[in-house]
């Protein structure tokens, strides 16, 4: 294939799952041979420390996302790239406004990470009239148009009016080739504390979406005798809320929530249950993380990702959503149980970020295949 420039549009590189992957893939296509930028509203976030010098960072400088139509219109004017690639909506929407609007060089893909009928409603506060509106007018300019999962494909062409075959479903690049072996005592112990038997990992933003409160109220129903610690790694405007809960239910002991941790593997090698209690996802790249590392997944069967991620129940446990006592006894029943690891880790493979970015290749440069 020959190499191409390749433009990423994102609000930031904050610790998501959204920014995460794309650090993966331009990093990934950087050693391809490939000239990759990517394009920031502002300049900050936990995980620009794990770009390659190699990517291009650069800044608009706007606060709101309808500030970006101007400055990257006449960025893209400038430079010209042979593909514009914009995640998280409604920053799709802007980015082909300014692609339009820059003479329409090159092509244009937009990606989607969420169930955009769920999140931009309760996170973003944007009705779903107007993101109808709006991607229906802005949308179908797209050269290619990509969802993380096969559940947010669905809710994209819902919304959208899309045909499904309008829409390719490429999931995350989230196994990332690290060593899957089990950390030492010493470290185990440094990170969780002694006199423990058990270790149940959490890993996510401290907001709605992840509903920690169902998690710990699921965890404070297990039985006493298991001797088992939570730790719920993140950071996030619920934290105040959810460590009043945990002083309410006496499990200051048991529950601790260190907050933002860039390298997390460190704790996943080192857990005994990764649980994820989310009312809703557009993937889950945090599930594939736990079976890279061979530790068993309790997760809510939520739209979407982990379903099609655990193939139906395979590779994991799914109970529905909001159910603290469903959670509690999958949480029992998988912390009891002994697991093929192997397996757990041959199915993370599937997510491998080096496949992952192959197939993003080959979606938007199908001419080099």
């Amino acid at each position: 294939m020959a190499h191409r420039s390749i433009s990423i549009v994102l609000p930031n590189l904050c610790g998501g799952g959204a920014e995460r992957l794309h650090v993966y893939l331009a990093n990934d296509w950087v050693e391809q041979g490939h000239k990759v930028e990517i394009i920031l509203m502002q300049m900050h976030g936990e995980l620009l420390p794990l770009l390659s010098p190699k990517v291009t960072l650069v800044e608009l400088d706007v606060d709101r996302i309808r500030q970006v139509i101007r400055p990257l219109s006449k960025y893209l004017k400038r430079s010209r790239p042979d593909v514009v690639l914009s995640a998280m909506c409604p920053l799709t929407s802007t980015t082909v406004i300014a692609w339009l609007l820059s003479g329409r060089h090159g092509k244009v893909f937009l990606s989607d990470h969420v169930q955009l009928s769920v999140s931009c409603i309760k996170e973003l506060g944007i009705s779903p009239v107007f993101l109808k509106i709006l991607m229906r007018i802005t949308y179908p300019f797209a050269t290619g148009i990509m969802a993380v999962s096969q559940g947010v494909k669905e809710d994209l062409c819902r919304l959208g009016g899309f045909f499904e075959a309008r829409v390719k479903v490429i999931y995350n690049p989230a196994a990332t080739g690290v060593s899957p072996h089990r950390e030492s005592q010493v470290v185990r112990e440094k990170l969780w504390g002694n006199g423990f038997e058990h270790h149940v990992l959490a890993v996510g933003t401290l907001k709605a979406q992840k509903d920690h409160e169902t998690l710990i109220r699921a965890f404070a129903s297990l039985p006493a005798d298991l001797n088992a610690k939570l730790t719920i790694l993140g950071e996030g405007v619920l934290r105040a809320p959810l460590e009043e809960l945990i002083i309410e239910l006496g499990l200051q002991s048991r529950i601790a929530m260190p907050g933002f941790v860039i390298d997390t593997y460190s704790w996943f090698r080192t857990a005994d249950l990764f649980v994820l209690s989310s009312q809703w996802e557009g993937f889950g790249n945090v599930i594939v993380e736990a079976l890279e590392c061979g530790v068993p997944v309790v997760s809510t069967n939520c739209p979407s990702g982990p379903d099609e991620i655990l193939e139906g129940g395979r590779y994991g446990k799914l109970v529905p959503v909001q159910d603290p006592a469903a959670l509690a006894d999958a949480m029992v029943q998988s912390l009891i149980e002994s697991h093929d690891r192997e397996a757990l880790m041959r199915r993370a493979k599937d997510f491998s970020v080096r496949k992952i970015s192959d197939e993003y290749l080959g979606y938007i440069f199908p001419e080099g295949c």
